[in-house]
């Protein structure tokens, strides 16, 4: 009697068991069926600021959701937009917020949008690390710099600083179509749009690291994350924005004492991506990596409480589609 009540016990659990096995099989083909499930495109072009993390962010998407093909391009935030408000993509990487007119081809269009918040950016004056004789730069500096009476007249550093040298500066910075242009013209130079336009001139950050890091005499602006990838072959330049010489850090940025070039960057979502499940699944991934994957690429996170409203801003959104 005690074999077979034994028998029956072993019986007895191998089945329990084979349940269990078997409940959890389904929920872990059930997962990959809904991780699976989701397929399509989703376009998203616009800053080279913004592209290190949403790029960052589409791989790990990607990783998660190889059914979707998410695909990020670099035209700039003036570019992004035109694309956008074509309806050519549904995500829109900006460095500054949507202008009127962009708001207006959006309109003529029927594209509705929401504007996220996903980051706060520094702009970083760079010059050649052999560059000896620049220790910081005044906002004033940069303007006689950049301003577009400069043009053909402000040539050599000696005529920045007189102890400075009798040299030629090189002049590398972003295109017209660029945010980080528009913010650092705005700032700087006290009007959106103005500048000299005798630099040499590119959509592409990468292209401005390059320019510097090879010419002795090259002064460059750009994002600060490309000086975060790229320091070893650039020199960071502090700021004097009347409160003394700071340089921009993630600390300096996110307190405010790096000022005037600090800002919020963004991401621009349409209506008619807001009613495809792969570009909600993708945005709110999106939101809710952000604050680690922009450490990671040298950017400064947004505190908690601003992120929660981008997350409750983008659900009504979507709600509303």
């Amino acid at each position: 009697m005690k074999t077979k009540q034994i028998t029956k016990i072993i019986l007895g659990a191998v089945v329990v068991l084979t349940l269990v096995s078997c409940g959890g099989n389904t929920d872990k083909n059930e997962t990959k069926t809904d991780q699976a499930a989701l397929t399509g495109d989703i376009k998203i072009d616009g800053s080279s600021t913004v592209y290190p993390i949403t790029e960052a962010v589409a791989e790990e998407f990607r990783a998660e959701q190889p059914g979707v093909n998410v695909t990020v391009g670099v035209s700039g935030t003036g570019g992004g937009f035109k694309k956008f408000s074509r309806g050519e993509t549904e995500i829109s990487d900006a460095s500054r917020p949507i202008k009127d007119k962009e708001k207006a081809a959006c309109e003529e269009n029927g594209i509705s949008y929401v504007e996220l918040e996903v980051a706060y950016d520094g702009l970083a004056v760079l010059v050649n690390p052999a560059n000896t004789w620049v220790d910081y730069l005044t906002v004033e500096e940069l303007k006689k710099i950049w301003e577009p009476a400069a043009q053909g007249v402000v040539m050599k550093w000696n005529q920045i600083r007189k102890e400075w040298p009798n040299e030629e500066i090189h002049l590398f910075g972003p295109g017209v179509a660029s945010g980080t242009y528009d913010y650092f013209t705005d700032v700087i130079n006290g009007e959106e749009g103005a500048s000299r336009g005798d630099y040499t001139a590119s959509e592409d950050d990468n292209v401005l690291v390059q320019g510097v890091s090879t010419d002795k005499l090259g002064l460059a602006f750009f994002g600060l994350a490309y000086y975060e990838e790229n320091k070893d072959k650039l020199k960071l330049v502090p700021v004097n924005g009347g409160n003394g010489a700071v340089l921009p850090t993630q600390e300096t940025v996110a307190n405010g004492t790096y000022t005037p070039l600090s800002r919020p960057i963004f991401i621009y979502v349409s209506n008619k991506a807001a009613q495809k499940e792969e570009v909600v699944s993708f945005v709110n991934f999106y939101l809710e990596i952000v604050p680690s994957i922009s450490k990671e690429v040298g950017y400064v996170p947004i505190p908690n409480d601003i992120l929660a409203k981008q997350v409750e801003k983008f659900n009504t959104f979507v709600a509303q589609k």
